[in-house]
């Protein structure tokens, strides 16, 4: 049997939501192929082997752990436990970071586990980091042929009169996110020049650099990635908009959106959107499993949003519903991901 580290929580402004999907990963995996090891990571960044009830996790009442941390000695392959008696080494065969946004999705986890030498259930280190980056992730999948939108990067010591020359070129309303944090933390729509200072404030509280993007017209779509050399891909989504934009609210409470799946669009266009899903995913050199965000245009043109390398993956995510609408079942979804992940 499998001992797979199942990572969740961390420093990140995401951590419920972590907690919640690592529920489900704990819940989903086949326990006569697996042993799960769970590590939760606390906010103040401490971690400690869970041995409570998983069923604590989602509402952060987590308790009944031991101080823990992943050897850096190739030679123990595993996770080291401070228990009374003194210090335990548990093998692992894989590791399953659970964790979303900063310290978790952005390279730092996954580099700390291939220097151990322990296989990763997703993107790797590199993968990680360039598909956290707003902005390099852009250059890239253009350098791909897939359309991006226009965008201008800036600094906390930049002059704010170059700000508002660029905010006026790409045209407003513009969208003002940090170049490297998730689920919507720090995005402003801006719709004058008068609101530009605060935006421009909100976002620098969440990253050193900041992203002035111009507004893609139509609505955002979205595609399951899975594979390493041969790719699997679900259904396309599409997220419906009654006002503003996809934050970090709407994602989770779907207040004024919804989200169809599958995108009511033509059967063509679906693929075509999932063939430049593969493309993106392959030109940042995604691994195991990515989620895709792009733009579907009202004159049917594809433009690149995000990737996302560690997705929701609660019961009601788009990731796995993406995944069973084409028959994937959450169980089998996260077998195959480990499979995938432990076997390179």
């Amino acid at each position: 049997m499998k001992k797979i580290l199942v990572l969740f929580g961390g420093c990140s402004s995401e951590y419920v939501v972590s907690l919640q999907s690592a529920y489900s990963v704990l819940r989903h995996m086949d326990r006569e192929r697996y042993r799960p090891i769970p590590v939760g990571i606390t906010q103040a960044g401490d971690w400690f082997l869970y041995t409570g009830k998983w069923e604590a996790t989602p509402a952060g009442t987590w308790q009944d752990c031991l101080p823990a941390a992943v050897s850096p000695n190739r030679r123990d392959h595993g996770l080291l436990v401070w228990r009374r008696g003194g210090m335990e080494i548990i093998p692992l065969d894989g590791a399953f970071p659970v964790l979303h946004g900063k310290n978790g999705e952005d390279g730092t986890v996954q580099g700390l586990l291939e220097l151990a030498g322990i296989p990763v259930v997703g993107c790797g280190t590199l993968a990680s980091a360039l598909c956290m980056d707003k902005d390099r992730a852009h250059q890239l999948a253009a350098l791909a042929g897939i359309r991006v939108p226009r965008s201008h990067v800036f600094h906390s010591s930049d002059d704010f009169s170059r700000i508002a020359q660029a905010a006026e070129e790409l045209g407003y309303p513009v969208f003002v996110k940090p170049v490297r944090a998730g689920s919507s933390f720090g995005i402003t729509k801006v719709s004058g020049p008068e609101e530009l200072p605060a935006a421009m404030e909100e976002a620098f509280r969440h990253d050193s650099a900041v992203i002035l993007e111009e507004t893609i017209p139509g609505f955002e779509v979205g595609c399951a990635v899975m594979g390493n050399e041969e790719l699997t891909v679900g259904l396309v989504d599409e997220i419906a908009l009654s006002e503003g934009f996809f934050n970090y609210e709407e994602k989770y409470t779907l207040k004024t959106s919804a989200i169809h799946c599958p995108a009511r669009i033509p059967p063509e266009k679906a693929a075509e959107i999932q063939a430049a899903a593969k493309t993106i995913y392959r030109a940042l050199d995604c691994r195991v499993f990515a989620r895709v965000d792009l733009f579907l245009t009202p004159d049917g043109e594809i433009v690149f949003n995000e990737v996302n390398t560690i997705p929701g993956f609660t019961a009601h995510s788009r990731y796995p519903s993406m995944m069973q609408g084409i028959g994937i079942s959450f169980g089998e979804l996260v077998t195959r991901l480990i499979e995938l992940g432990v076997a390179g």
